[in-house]
């Protein structure tokens, strides 16, 4: 703890080049996923940064995420501000993933039974549904097509939260919600990472366009509530869970602003995620040959010409191993951000009361002392027989701690279904000459998108 530890002792954080007024900016803004891989081997696992007058502490060791996360969570908070909201909290409002305190203790009661693992087998018909629309889609190109995978894994995962979620079916507006859902996910991370940022209430370009697609996302939801309202009819969905939840502690229930952000929350997080981590997926098994011939290999013995399912799942361990590897090293949330209430250390490192602490999960994926050939695709370190990496949070492409994410059992469940049900029938190739590159929007998705060539198996 920081009391245990004289102020004397402790030194300040090792830190990349910095100038005058905007920090390490320039640097940062360039590539920032390798930017900060290679800062971790150049400065350590606890480094300081500044953008702008905003002062970051990443930390990039599992043991001291532990710290952040677990042991000392109280030391280290979520960063929402209701009257000055910074980053996803600016779309989200006070949802699940950025509420804090009581409020976000009765909302995770009230929605924690919707994702349990019980409700898993409910899901399924339609996670198999909507792979069998990719399919038919996919079937009806020509052979060696150019697709983006990023767009289909995103029209197919958006398909999935909103059946399952909402009971609604979002496919005829897909052309207008995935551009409203890129802008206001790109200015929601332009907002944290650049100081710089003009005032919302400004009427510049940027400015209008977030402003016009979080506004057409928030007409979707409303009209969602307003329609299931009127219907008077109550659904086993989140959406009717939100609707008729009573807290049983206090009897309150949730305004229709709490109800927005919740679904709103639910809605984003609830594809992205495994949206980004299906795409990478394809690529890296379109780059690795032989770790796609032993899924196709598997996927052949145990599913066949059928659709999978939840029942498969335990038979397909090299499946689900892919998808883990994939997330080690592309981990769709490659972070998480704490606020500090006070002046602390961490790794015997002096931290200043209000500083914004990263812990970066991409790099803990990474880190050489955990991971043999950390940058290399290696999906038999997810095997059952494979031994334990060392640490317990040296993996944690869900978050760790009591916010660990709330929808992990369905994000694998629907990954793995989808991923069996497509790569069964199809194989996806990289396109030459075209490079790929991480793109942080607030996920970590491929950069302009991810071309590849599509061929029926």
């Amino acid at each position: 703890m920081a009391s245990s530890v004289h102020a004397s002792a402790l030194l300040t954080a090792p830190s990349p080049p910095s100038l005058p007024l905007i920090g390490s900016l320039l640097e940062f803004r360039g590539n920032p996923f390798q930017n900060m891989l290679d800062w971790r081997v150049r400065y350590g696992d606890v480094i300081a940064y500044r953008l702008g007058r905003r002062q970051f502490h990443m930390i990039s060791h599992p043991a001291l995420a532990e710290e952040v996360l677990i042991t000392r969570q109280n030391e280290f908070i979520k960063m929402y501000e209701r009257d000055s909201p910074a980053g996803v909290a600016l779309v989200l409002g006070q949802g699940l993933a950025t509420s804090r305190g009581d409020l976000w203790k009765r909302q995770r009661r009230l929605m924690q039974p919707l994702f349990q693992r019980s409700r898993l087998p409910s899901f399924v018909p339609e996670i198999n549904a909507a792979a069998r629309r990719v399919a038919e889609r996919w079937s009806s190109l020509a052979p060696a097509s150019t697709i983006d995978v990023a767009h289909e894994m995103m029209r197919a995962t958006l398909e999935i939260i909103t059946r399952t979620m909402f009971s609604v079916s979002v496919l005829d507006r897909v052309d207008t919600l995935s551009p409203a859902l890129a802008t206001v996910l790109r200015y929601s991370s332009e907002h944290l990472s650049n100081p710089f940022q003009l005032p919302l209430w400004l009427p510049t370009p940027a400015n209008r366009a977030f402003r016009n697609s979080l506004a057409l996302l928030d007409e979707l939801i409303g009209t969602l509530i307003r329609e299931r309202r009127a219907e008077g009819r109550r659904c086993d969905d989140l959406l009717g869970k939100l609707l008729h939840a009573v807290d049983t502690e206090t009897g309150e229930a949730m305004d229709d602003r709490q109800i927005r952000d919740e679904c709103l929350t639910i809605f984003i997080a609830g594809h992205e995620t495994t949206a980004v981590a299906l795409s990478w997926c394809w690529h890296l098994l379109g780059a690795n040959r032989e770790v796609r011939a032993r899924l196709h290999a598997e996927l052949d013995a145990v599913i066949g010409d059928r659709a999978p399912t939840l029942e498969d799942l335990p038979s397909l361990p090299w499946t689900r191993a892919v998808l883990e590897e994939t997330m080690r090293l592309f981990p769709p949330a490659i972070g998480v951000v704490r606020k500090t209430v006070a002046d602390t250390q961490l790794g015997g490192y002096r931290i200043p009361g209000g500083t914004l602490v990263f812990v970066n999960i991409a790099n803990i994926h990474r880190h050489p002392d955990f991971w043999e050939q950390p940058d290399h695709f290696r999906p038999e370190r997810f095997l059952a027989d494979s031994p334990a990496p060392g640490h317990r949070l040296a993996y944690m492409p869900f978050g760790a701690g009591p916010r660990v994410c709330l929808g992990n059992h369905f994000a694998m469940t629907e990954g793995a279904l989808l991923l069996a049900a497509l790569a069964r029938q199809f194989r996806l190739d990289p396109v030459p000459g075209i490079s790929v590159e991480p793109e942080i929007v607030l996920a970590l998705r491929p950069k302009g998108g991810l071309g590849m060539r599509l061929e029926r198996r």
